[in-house]
């Protein structure tokens, strides 16, 4: 049954997620400039730097300086990704939003791979991040589980499985006092397919009809569009992506295009379908563009080579005009 929304909101992850999986060090100023160009599209929500071990994850090593430069604008929501207790402790020291949450792995292998843990010690050290939440009077709303719909390590993970994941943040989310508003299903992997989103979003609703699903999807192996339209016909409402598909986890041991869903790509999906992004999708091709110059090397979207079809429609009349 499709249940198509009038309105879906797009979570920018590009400038923390694209640049993380970079091999060469981008210039502060080139991170900023981005992520301030972003800023002017519409978007609400920019995912800006990862506090996170700097061995592991060097072009993330200036996350202080590049969080420190960034020229905010008001109503618009500067993140920041923590994995650990230490990465949280420097989100709060510094300038960004930091939004409480409660994350577990899917597979036991990428959880080691990705924060160092099993998928057990990560809940236990999330209980410190939990009750850093509730000292400070931060809510918690969204579970997330990483890795959701398969794994280049453990191959396919049951519905079962997934089932059980959510259960447990749940349960870590109500043992520390808080209520989950609704679950993100991610996957850096790229294994989604409209099959596998409509099996677990069904799947989810079916045992807790009372949480929202919100989606976080790669484009790895060229089904990330089309699951997010399973997504979208099943009236998910949110949804990340990145400016021109910039980006991917650099611990999922893929290869390819790995980055999230591009952003102008489906923003002009959603826009073509009659669901309001609230997007200025000429300017996103603009800022698609301008990431391609920061990172030195094309990047993989289509609208930002394509142009939209108002322009083509506009020329195609100018033509026959002529």
């Amino acid at each position: 049954m499709s249940d198509l929304p009038k309105r879906v909101t797009i979570n920018e992850e590009g400038p923390r997620e694209g640049f993380q999986s970079e091999k060469k060090m981008i210039p502060v100023a080139d991170k900023v400039r981005l992520i301030e160009a972003l800023a002017e599209t519409g978007l609400k929500h920019i995912a800006c730097v990862s506090y996170v071990n700097p061995k592991r994850v060097p072009t993330m090593a200036d996350a202080e300086e590049v969080a420190a430069a960034i020229h905010r604008k008001p109503g618009i929501h500067y993140s920041a990704l923590y994995l650990n207790q230490q990465g949280l402790e420097r989100a709060l020291r510094g300038p960004l939003d930091v939004e409480g949450s409660v994350r577990i792995t899917a597979s036991e292998t990428f959880s080691r791979k990705n924060i160092g843990k099993s998928v057990a010690d990560s809940l236990i050290e999330q209980r410190m991040s939990l009750k850093t939440f509730k000292d400070r009077g931060m809510p918690v709303r969204w579970g997330v589980v990483l890795g959701a719909f398969g794994c280049n390590y453990e191959g396919e993970l049951s519905t079962e499985l997934i089932l059980q994941r959510c259960q447990q943040i749940l349960d870590e989310a109500e043992l520390a006092g808080f209520k989950l508003k609704g679950v993100k299903l991610t996957d850096a992997m790229g294994w989604a397919t409209p099959k596998s989103v409509e099996r677990l979003i069904d799947a989810v609703r079916n045992k807790w009809p009372e949480l929202e699903v919100s989606l976080h999807l790669h484009d790895t192996r060229g089904t990330g569009l089309p699951a997010a339209y399973a997504g979208l016909r099943l009236g998910v409402t949110g949804f990340d992506a990145s400016i021109a598909g910039l980006g991917g986890c650099p611990f999922a041991a893929t290869d390819g295009a790995a980055g999230n869903i591009c952003t102008e790509d489906f923003a002009f999906m959603c826009e073509e379908m009659g669901i309001q992004t609230g997007l200025d999708i000429e300017h996103l091709i603009e800022v698609a563009k301008l990431a391609e110059e920061v990172v030195g090397r094309p990047l993989p979207g289509h609208v930002m080579r394509g142009g939209t079809l108002k322009a083509a429609k506009q020329r195609a009349t100018q033509k026959a005009a002529a």
